[in-house]
C-alpha cells in the first residue's frame, strides 16, 4: 500500500481546504518545495500535487510553486499533478519538467475526448481523478454535481487507457471523518487499473483498513490534513502498511 503525502497549493503555499472550500483553506507551509521534501524524508516513494486556483480557474495558476517542488526531489520519487489541465500542451509541459503523472478530473467528465487523446498522446503517464457523493461525480472543484455514475465512467476512462483512477469521497475530504472503504473497493472490484483512494483519512485505522482490501485492486492512498494536523504519523503509517502487506510496493 503506498501511501501519498498531498501538497494542495493556493497562492504559492501548502494549504489544506475542508470539502473543496477555497474560502475554508488552512496554511500549513509557505514553503511548498521544503514541505516535499520533508515527506520524502519521512519516507514517501510519491508526492501528490494539486494546483488549487488552477483547479478552478481551469487553467496553470502555482507554476512556480510547482517548479521548485520538483527541483527539490528531482528524480528521488514520482510526484503526480492535478489541477486546471485542460489541453495537451499544458500537460506536455509538466511532464517535460519533471511531473510523472497528470490527473486530469473535471476536464475528463466534460470533453472525454481530450481524455482519450491524452492517453494515446502520454501513455502511462494520465491518471484520472474522480470526485463524487453518494456514487455520483463532481466537477469543477466539486462545485458542480452531475448525474453520472463513478464506476460507469470509471470503466469507460479504464478503455481509454488511463494509468489508474484517484477516487475521492467529497463528503469525507478534509473531515477527518474515515475513508469511505466501502465505495473505494466497489469501484476498484469493477475495474482492472488501480485506484488509489482519498478523502476522509484520520488515523491508523484507515491505514489498516485499506491495507485489507489491497488486494481488490486499492493500490494506494493521498493522505493531507492528517498528517499534517498530527492525527496520523506519516512514517508509521507508512512503516504499518509495508508490514501488513509485505515490504514496499
Amino acid at each position: 500500500m503506498l501511501l501519498i503525502p498531498a501538497i494542495d497549493l493556493k497562492d504559492g503555499f501548502c494549504v489544506r481546504l475542508k470539502q473543496g472550500e477555497m474560502e475554508d483553506a488552512t496554511v500549513f507551509s509557505e514553503q511548498p518545495a521544503a514541505m516535499a521534501r520533508h515527506w520524502l524524508d519521512q519516507g514517501a516513494r510519491r508526492i501528490h500535487l494539486v494546483d488549487l486556483n488552477g483547479a478552478f480557474a481551469g487553467k496553470p495558476k502555482n507554476e512556480a510553486a510547482i517548479r521548485a517542488i520538483v527541483d527539490e526531489l528531482g528524480a528521488d520519487i514520482p510526484v503526480q499533478l492535478g489541477g486546471g489541465i485542460r489541453d495537451l500542451d499544458t500537460i506536455e509541459t509538466y511532464l517535460d519538467n519533471g511531473i510523472t503523472y497528470v490527473i486530469i478530473g473535471t476536464a475528463a467528465v466534460k470533453n472525454p475526448g481530450f481524455l482519450h487523446d491524452a492517453c494515446s498522446a502520454f501513455p502511462g503517464h494520465i491518471i484520472v481523478g474522480l470526485d463524487a457523493k453518494d456514487g455520483k461525480v463532481a466537477t469543477d472543484g466539486w462545485s458542480k454535481m452531475t448525474g453520472h455514475d463513478v464506476v460507469d465512467l470509471a470503466r469507460k476512462y479504464e478503455d481509454y487507457g488511463v494509468e489508474a483512477v484517484i477516487y475521492t469521497d467529497i463528503g469525507r475530504d478534509g473531515m477527518l471523518s474515515g475513508v469511505n472503504v466501502e465505495a473505494t473497493v466497489r469501484l476498484a472490484q469493477a475495474l482492472r487499473i488501480p485506484v488509489i483512494a482519498s478523502g476522509g483519512i484520520a488515523a491508523m485505522a484507515d491505514i489498516e483498513a485499506l491495507c485489507a482490501v489491497e488486494d481488490e485492486g486499492v493500490m494506494g492512498a493521498i493522505t493531507g490534513r492528517a498528517i499534517y494536523e498530527g492525527t496520523l504519523d506519516f512514517a508509521a503509517a507508512q512503516a504499518r502498511a509495508d508490514a501488513l502487506n509485505g515490504g514496499p510496493a
